[in-house]
Formats: structure tokens, C-alpha cells, sequence
């Protein structure tokens, strides 16, 4: 065993400890700032001071997690993701139409989503200190987005990000849940069933409530022939029985500092159960260990 390898399986083992011991860091911080708002419920509450909590984690992480994902993210977008690998050419239908983003936070990828927009997006090769851009295939291809965050602040934050983004006129911001998205009671506005033509879910099916009822709702919103490009960390099903019992141990600690993020959810099997799929492209990420604790899966499911 090489000392990099070595040197790799600690960093991946003790990855989500150093993720909640960051969060513990902040618990003062969070505990100021909620006395501060003027609002005191998260005080009493330790789910909803859990929630509060990791948003402050997440305003550090996000861009980090970020830069690590987008060499799969904006392929993944583009169309050149199969197998869990990434091509040179479109091998699935790029991002297109009437696109819905779950949780879309503060607007974490509304540059990427911009830039397909605009019919082009940065690749990965630097030149000359400058990032190179190219033409993709869905060149303003995209009608309409709706960016699901029912957080207040997130929300806020949303609406901003994608004014500075050129976004104003093409996204709209949906301020509640899942649930409540073919509501037109519960905000301004409708999702119709059958009236979406992408879904964008990327590490946000780990934290939605309910997540059977939430994923079959989401279905039904998607038109037939519509594209769901996913890329969530799932529950382990490699490494047993070790890494699975290991996996369990930590999300009993992680998820009293990681809002409602949790470490097993089966994400990609209740996907492949919510109803009949054309073609079903969900594979976990070739390169990563056997032995990791946030093992991702990612892929375009076709309706």
C-alpha cells in the first residue's frame, strides 16, 4: 500500500468529521446571529437550530464543494455524462426547455445554468490565465427555470444571484417546498404536471423531507421524454459490512449539525421505484473509494 493511498483513505474517512466539527465551530456564531435576527424559534427548536446552523456551514463549504464538482456538474448539464463518466461528445439530451432546480440555495450554480443559457459555458482547460469558453449544443435552449428554496434567506439571496447572473427575466424563484409547488395557493405561481421538460437535482435530494412522496411529486411534474440530471451522495452499498455500519455511526452524529442532510438515504433506489423510466443512466462515480462515507451517484434519467 502506497503512502498516497494511504494518505487518501484517511483524508476520505475522516472527511464528514472535519464537515461536523466545522459546524460545531460555528454553534456560537449561529447562536449570535439567531438572537440578533429578533427570531428565537431555532433556539427552542433543534431541528430548525440545525437548519440555521448548516447554512452558516454551507456559506463555507458551497463554493468549495462547488469547484470539486463542476468538471462532472457542467458535463453532466451538457449532455456528455453516461455511465458515470464524462465524454467529449453529447451522448444524452443537454439541459433544455422548462428546467426546475431543487433547492437551488442562494444560487450555487445559477452561473453554470446562465452561461447554457447563453449557449456557452467555461470548460475545464486554462489558457494564457484565461478560462476558455465553447459553444454547447443547447445553445438558448432554455426557455424558463424555476429554482425551488423554500429558506427565506436563501431565497432572498437567490432572487439576486440570478439578476447579477443576466438570469431576471428567464428564473424564477419558488419560495416553498417541494409539496407545495403545484400549489397555487401557497405562492405566486403554478407548476402544472407534465409541464417540465429537465429536472436539476444536484445534492439536494439528501436533505428534502419525505423524500418517496417528494421524488413521485417531482415525477409527475416531469413531461414524458423529460430528462432528470442527478447528482446526490447516497447511501453506501460498498465496503460491507464495515463501511455501511460505519456510514450509519457518523449520520448519527451528523445529522444534529447538518440540518436535514442525511448521510443514508437510498436515494437512487427510490428513483428507480418512483415510476417508469425510458432510460435509466444512475451509476456511482467510478474513482471514488470503496470505503467512502459520501459515495455519489450521477446521471440523466430519461421519462
Amino acid at each position: 500500500m502506497s503512502f498516497a493511498y494511504l494518505q487518501l483513505a484517511v483524508v476520505t474517512v475522516l472527511q464528514p468529521w472535519l464537515m461536523i466539527g466545522l459546524s460545531a465551530a460555528l454553534v456560537p456564531y449561529t447562536i449570535v446571529r439567531v438572537i440578533l435576527s429578533g427570531n428565537f424559534q431555532p433556539l427552542f427548536s433543534p431541528s430548525d437550530f440545525s437548519e440555521e446552523l448548516f447554512s452558516n456551514v454551507w456559506v463555507i463549504l458551497g463554493p468549495q464543494a462547488k469547484a470539486g464538482a463542476q468538471d462532472l456538474i457542467i458535463p453532466l448539464l451538457e449532455g456528455k455524462v453516461s455511465g458515470g463518466k464524462v465524454h467529449k461528445e453529447v451522448v444524452s439530451v443537454p439541459l433544455h426547455g422548462t428546467v426546475l432546480e431543487v433547492g437551488a440555495g442562494t444560487g450555487e450554480w445559477a452561473d453554470v445554468l446562465a452561461r447554457i443559457h447563453a449557449g456557452e459555458t467555461a470548460n475545464s482547460g486554462v489558457k494564457d490565465g484565461l478560462r476558455s469558453r465553447k459553444k454547447v449544443e443547447s445553445a438558448g435552449a432554455i426557455t424558463k427555470i424555476y429554482g425551488v428554496e423554500p429558506g427565506a434567506h436563501q431565497a432572498a439571496a437567490l432572487r439576486k444571484r440570478v439578476r447579477d447572473v443576466g438570469l431576471g427575466d428567464v428564473y424564477e424563484v419558488v419560495p416553498v417546498g417541494i409539496e407545495s409547488v403545484p400549489d397555487s395557493s401557497a405562492w405566486d405561481g403554478k407548476i402544472e404536471p407534465g409541464s417540465v421538460d429537465c429536472i436539476v437535482g444536484i445534492r439536494c435530494m439528501c436533505s428534502i423531507p419525505e423524500p418517496e412522496k417528494n421524488i413521485e411529486l417531482l415525477y409527475k411534474l416531469l413531461k414524458p421524454g423529460g430528462s432528470w440530471y442527478i447528482f446526490e451522495h447516497v447511501k453506501t452499498s460498498r465496503g460491507a459490512p464495515l463501511v455501511p455500519l460505519y456510514q450509519r455511526f457518523v449520520n448519527s452524529i451528523w445529522m444534529w449539525f447538518m440540518g436535514s442532510c442525511r448521510l443514508c438515504r437510498t436515494t437512487d433506489q427510490t428513483l428507480r421505484q418512483v415510476g417508469t423510466w425510458k432510460k435509466f443512466d444512475l451509476t456511482m462515480l467510478p474513482d471514488e473509494p470503496a470505503y467512502s462515507v459520501l459515495p455519489h451517484v450521477i446521471g440523466v434519467l430519461t421519462k
